[in-house]
């Protein structure tokens, strides 16, 4: 049996303010699936965007721009 690998608390924070964004998506009118595919595909970017401290809103704000 594969041993699980933990996350440490910097990626799980990532991967939280990411399902909010997720949320903020989908209120503007993204299904939960075009959200998800919308995230995966500018990763890069919504990092840039969480590490520059954009709340979930504004990050989810300048994507649906």
């Amino acid at each position: 049996m594969a041993k699980k690998e933990e996350l440490d608390e910097e990626t799980l924070a990532f991967i939280q303010w990411c399902i909010e964004v997720e949320g903020f998506l989908v209120a503007g009118g993204a299904t939960v699936k075009e959200a998800q595919d919308h995230i995966e595909e500018e990763s890069d970017w919504f990092s840039d965007q969480y590490c520059d401290g954009l709340t979930p809103e504004e990050a989810a704000k300048e994507a649906l721009a």
